[in-house]
Parts: C-alpha cells; structure tokens; sequence
C-alpha cells in the first residue's frame, strides 16, 4: 500500500519518507515518558527518599533507622516499577496516527 506524491516539497517530508518505506504507520507510540505525570510523581518520589534518608540520622541513644542502602533500595523499587508501568503502557496503548494535523 504505497503512496507517492507528486509535489517537490512533498518528496522531503517525512510523511512522504514514512509512506514510501513500504508499511504505511496507522499507530503512535504512547506520550513520551517525560510528559507524563507519573515520570514527575516518581522523580518527586525518589528526591523524598534520598532527602529522608539524609537528613534522618543516628542520635545519641538511638541507632539510624533509615540507611543510605535502604534509601537506595527503594529508589531501585521505584525504578523499577516505573519501568514497568511504562513498558505496560507502551504495549498496550494506541493513539490512531493520522498524516494530518487536524485531529
């Protein structure tokens, strides 16, 4: 299902490239991940971590109870998640793909 244009300025858009490639594209990929409010929600997440696990200290008397390697920990645990949700949402989320802009 090739389609060509015939106009010059067309031959170097990438629409033009995209459907001259062989498979015409009918779907986007998700939002970028750094548009998205769970990317801010994680790094907001990960900054609260690090900064509780600075400033909770040992104090005479009482043994620190929120380690650097337990902070680490959970920013990994974060992480992680994230990276799953994001995988999930690439997979199975489609926006249509259309070659205008008028949606």
């Amino acid at each position: 299902m090739n389609a060509t244009t015939g106009s010059p300025a067309a031959a170097h858009s990438p629409a033009h490239i995209e459907r001259t490639s062989g498979a015409r594209r009918l779907m986007t990929e998700t939002k970028a991940s750094f548009k998205t409010t769970e990317f801010f929600a994680m790094i907001g997440v990960i900054v609260g971590i690090l900064i509780a696990a600075a400033s909770i200290g040992a104090t005479e008397g009482h043994p620190d109870k929120f380690t650097g390697s337990q902070a680490w920990l959970y920013v990994a645990i974060v992480a992680s998640a994230y990276m799953i949700s994001r995988g999930l949402a690439k997979s199975g989320s489609r926006e249509p793909y259309t070659d205008t802009d008028d949606r």
